[in-house]
């Protein structure tokens, strides 16, 4: 009977301590947050989803300095605005899905004019023209170094398709700043592999340059390139070289179809610099 009674009561000492430990449970664990400091929340400081403010000018200001500091710079360095005459635009109809691998944005306005040494001309303007292929479908070689950058039917040629490539001999070594390029820009079309080289002789073996390469696989033989598709317009691609300090007297330009056809077009290639030294 002592033995029962005893039980009974070390069970209910039992209980009795579970039930207390429950109820200073939930004090101990607000003991154990801490209190927050001045060292965390000083007076007067800013929450983090509202910064203080910085005295970094935004991104647009930036550039809106360094567009207003350009003409200095471009004159201190003896370079001056080359300003081209474009062609009228041309584009027929709707233009096509011209969505490819490693296109780049239209600037979404007029291409500003680049910079050039005084004296700077179209060096290619009436110079001869070879092709590989030797008899176009539609037009003759010597429309590319005509001057006329139209894209009415009968300002452009039509080679073959496949890699192709035509080669303006400059007839003397000169300095080149800047190539531009039209292919045909009746339509936004966009032209593959296109390689663009310069060197001192026509077999390009002497002094090459690559200044634009926009295979994207190689399939031109030139090596994988780094630049980028572009749809044609009527301001032609500008190859901008100035910072190369190219001097060639070759310029060949290779191509390899387009996104409505297999086939290689040129209206127009110009060639920018002056008689090397």
């Amino acid at each position: 009977m002592m033995k029962k009674e005893l039980g009974s009561v070390v069970k209910i000492a039992m209980c009795m301590l579970f039930v207390l430990s429950l109820c200073l449970l939930p004090s101990c664990k607000k003991s154990e947050e801490p209190e927050p400091t001045n060292a965390e929340h000083p007076e007067g400081a800013e929450h983090p989803e509202h910064p203080a403010a910085t005295t970094t000018p935004p991104p647009a200001a930036a550039a809106e300095a360094n567009a207003a500091k350009a003409p200095a710079v471009a004159a201190a360095a003896g370079l001056v605005p080359f300003e081209m005459e474009l062609p009228k635009p041309m584009f027929v109809g709707t233009p096509q899905d011209t969505r490819v691998p490693n296109l780049e944005k239209p600037l979404g306005r007029p291409r500003p004019p680049f910079l050039a040494p005084p004296g700077t001309k179209n060096v290619a303007l009436g110079k001869p023209v070879t092709s590989s292929d030797e008899e176009p479908i539609i037009g003759e070689i010597d429309y590319i170094t005509d001057g006329d950058m139209e894209a009415a039917d009968g300002s452009y040629v039509e080679l073959g398709p496949f890699v192709q490539h035509v080669t303006i001999d400059l007839e003397a070594m000169n300095e080149i700043y800047a190539i531009v390029v039209w292919h045909y820009h009746k339509q936004a079309r966009v032209y593959f592999d296109m390689v663009v080289q310069a060197a001192e002789d026509p077999d390009f073996i002497t002094n090459v340059q690559t200044v634009f390469n926009n295979d994207i696989d190689n399939s031109a033989g030139f090596g994988v390139g780094a630049d980028k598709h572009y749809s044609e317009t009527n301001e032609g691609k500008l190859i901008y070289v100035l910072d190369k300090n190219i001097k060639a007297r070759y310029v060949r330009l290779h191509s390899n179809g387009n996104t409505s056809n297999d086939l290689n077009h040129y209206i127009e290639v110009a060639v920018f610099g002056k008689p090397a030294n």
